[in-house]
């Protein structure tokens, strides 16, 4: 294959990628904004309208919703960033790498769902650690009265979304610090008398700070705009806007989808303005390091902080240990009355009891995953394979049109979409669930595997190249089986991120599409906690078995290969 050949291929892939994922998001958001501003034909209304907007200002609640929005996005954000790079901080000297990216792989292949529904079960008035406290601690023989799950300052939420995105931070931040010489700041720092603290503050943060800029704005946008954990742990009424926004989507009168379209368009509006916020406050605090670094200071007291944010860091990792555990031990719970540290009997009548219900969730769930991972997994590698096979440098233009699924709230556009699907006959069924969960499983497949993959020396390409080998067994005998870990870990990731979709699915299925999470979400509300459980450890299962074959099916192919570790040289 020439050159041009490759380009072409690139180029071909590009136009699938804008017309599949960024081309609906624009039609849905299109079709949103027609709505927000009045113009929805299948209920009667014609023509542009203000009305919907007043209606919505006018909603109970609608301003306490708005509130809340922003202060758990910009609150569990700002702590889960400060919380992270303090914690790498502290344990930089102390742990490698690669274990401490092993040890976050549970925490990230847990999808939010599954985890706010343990950490629910766990923080409740009537939860595990209450349980554990009570009475002998506490004095409590009933379940107190305490706001501790769905608060009305949503602090519950703000505590869930802490033990998730402080993981996928630290995940940033080790990828981020293999490019910077930290050891050596390090040692220098030490040399001059500077605190370990402050060498992180003015020399390794203004470098590491650009490496993770664009997952921060992709953490802050889904905070500011997520609903499964706000359902399950979040203020109820009124609830966060994303929240709010899709009850008025479902609701029985259809009268308010009006302002739920407006309401979802002001959801990007704050998401967008979030953001731009976020970059503002980036500058000013540049602007105050600046002043600050020239008046110089060693700062040896910083090192208690860095010890606070680490035993805060062990604290989160442990909160989301026993959330897993306690997901467990309701599964096959079958009589645990209050204050009891365990069950009093065990049993798997729950399992066996829904096990009609929970096999169909199963079997659309790894349907949807592995198909919706498939496709990715495709795209990605026809993507790269493009790009080298014409010699290609990076576009940087091309990939950000990857991030826009990750930094467009899901609810601005997905009912929007599910108007364009059904206008032209694919709304409804698991073919539109698997194109909705396609836009966000690629981005983070082409994120996993892009690097690893340019990163893959040329000289086995030359190689087999020079032995006769022509494009297509050059990529299927020598790149493929050398990257066959990064791409079993792109899959993983890409399959987790499936189990894990619910907005997607509740829209572009219509209802008709039950999986995991949809189930384990709305089971959530309910008072049979061991049905619950079944639900939740299932979604929860799924994608750490991905994680597990991601790491097992490479080592077994490869086990007589000792050179071939499926990393890139």
């Amino acid at each position: 294959m020439t050159a041009r050949e490759g380009r072409l291929l690139r180029l071909l892939v590009l136009g699938v990628v804008a017309g599949g994922l960024v081309l609906p998001i624009l039609a849905g958001l299109w079709e949103t904004a027609r709505a927000a501003f009045g113009h929805l034909p299948a209920i009667g209304a014609e023509g542009l309208s203000l009305d919907p907007w007043r209606r919505l200002f006018d909603l109970p609640g609608f301003g306490t919703s708005l509130t809340l929005t922003l202060w758990t996005g910009f609150a569990s954000t700002a702590l889960a960033l400060m919380l992270a790079v303090s914690f790498a901080a502290a344990m930089y000297d102390r742990a490698g790498l690669r274990g401490g990216a092993r040890l976050l792989a549970p925490f990230l292949a847990t999808p939010h769902a599954a985890l706010a529904i343990g950490l629910a079960f766990l923080i409740a008035p009537s939860g595990w650690i209450a349980r554990l406290l009570s009475p002998w601690a506490t004095g409590w023989d009933l379940p107190p009265d305490l706001a501790t799950v769905n608060d009305p300052a949503g602090l519950a939420l703000i505590l869930g979304l802490l033990v998730k995105e402080v993981p996928f931070f630290l995940l940033v931040i080790l990828a981020a610090l293999s490019q910077l010489p930290v050891r050596r700041h390090l040692e220098a720092g030490r040399a001059l008398g500077y605190g370990r603290g402050v060498v992180w503050i003015k020399v390794i943060g203004p470098q590491l700070y650009p490496l993770i800029r664009l997952p921060v704005y992709v953490v802050l946008s889904f905070a500011l705009s997520v609903v499964d954990m706000a359902i399950v742990l979040g203020p109820s009424n009124p609830p966060v806007l994303a929240v709010a926004v899709t009850r008025w989507f479902l609701a029985a009168d259809t009268t308010l989808i009006l302002p739920a379209s407006a309401a979802a368009l002001l959801q990007s509006a704050v998401v967008a303005g979030g953001i731009g916020l976020w970059w503002a406050a980036e500058r000013t605090l540049a602007r105050i390091g600046r002043i600050w670094i020239r008046r110089g200071g060693r700062g040896v007291s910083a090192e208690p902080g860095l010890v606070a944010a680490g035993a805060a860091v062990t604290g989160l990792m442990a909160l989301g240990v026993g959330a897993l555990m306690a997901l467990a031990v309701w599964s096959v719970a079958w009589r645990w009355s209050y204050p009891r540290a365990l069950p009093e009997s065990w049993s798997l009548a729950a399992w066996g009891r829904s096990a009609a219900g929970w096999g169909m969730a199963v079997e659309s769930t790894v349907m949807i995953g592995v198909a919706t991972t498939a496709l990715a997994l495709i795209l990605a590698v026809a993507w790269l394979e493009g790009e080298d096979r014409g010699h290609l440098p990076r576009a940087t233009w091309a990939e950000a049109l990857v991030y826009l699924p990750l930094l467009v709230p899901q609810i601005a556009f997905l009912y929007g979409l599910h108007v364009v699907f059904l206008k032209v006959g694919i709304g409804g069924g698991i073919g539109a669930v698997i194109w909705a969960h396609a836009l966000f499983v690629f981005p983070y497949v082409m994120i996993a595997l892009s690097d690893p993959w340019r990163a893959l020396d040329p000289a086995y390409i030359r190689a087999a190249a020079a032995l006769g080998a022509g494009p297509v067994r050059r990529l299927f005998a020598v790149k493929l089986p050398i990257l066959l870990r990064p791409l079993m870990t792109a899959a993983a990731i890409g399959f987790a991120v499936s189990v894990a979709q619910y907005l997607p699915t509740l829209f572009m299925g219509a209802g008709r599409v039950a999986t995991l999470t949809t189930e384990a979400v709305t089971l959530s509300s309910g008072s049979d906690r061991r049905v619950t459980g079944v639900y939740a450890v299932l979604q929860a299962a799924l994608p750490f078995l991905a994680y597990l074959a991601a790491l097992g099916v490479p080592a077994f192919l490869h086990r007589h290969r000792a050179g071939l570790s499926g990393g890139a040289a």
